[in-house]
């Protein structure tokens, strides 16, 4: 095809549909609900994943990503970096495309599992400011 390669982060913001968020509050004061609404007002379907919620911004909730009814494009990591690694290979396991790690969530270890099973990795970054600084 020819051209320059997008980053992952560049490939994930234009490719990925549907985002589970792992760790989506339904606080609107909490940095992942207003990410999350963002990014579904910007077009993009977002499945909380959380077990302690039912529902976030209108959208049902599941405890865990092997509980998802379907697959997914990306999962976006709102947890603190000790709990990164279980849901990246959680990710892994489900066949998602990609894993993008929030701002101040970094797991090298988990990325390395993660790029070597053929996922489209994004650490310590924010989808939403990534999103409304590019050109999608």
């Amino acid at each position: 095809m020819g051209g320059p390669s997008l980053d992952p982060g560049e490939k994930i913001l234009r490719s990925a549909r549907t985002i589970a968020v792992v760790g989506l509050s339904a606080n609107p004061r909490r940095p992942s609900h207003g990410v999350a609404r963002y990014l579904q007002r910007a077009g993009y379907r977002i499945i909380p994943v959380n077990p302690n919620v039912a529902e976030v911004l209108g959208e049902r909730a599941y405890p865990t990503l092997a509980e998802l009814p379907g697959p997914v494009d990306v999962v976006e990591v709102f947890r603190r970096s000790e709990f990164a690694g279980g849901i990246v290979d959680e990710a892994i396991a489900i066949g998602a495309g990609a894993v993008w790690l929030q701002d101040g969530v970094v797991d090298v270890a988990a990325a390395e599992r993660a790029r070597a099973a053929g996922l489209d990795v994004v650490m310590d970054d924010c989808m939403m400011r990534r999103h409304a600084a590019g050109n999608f």
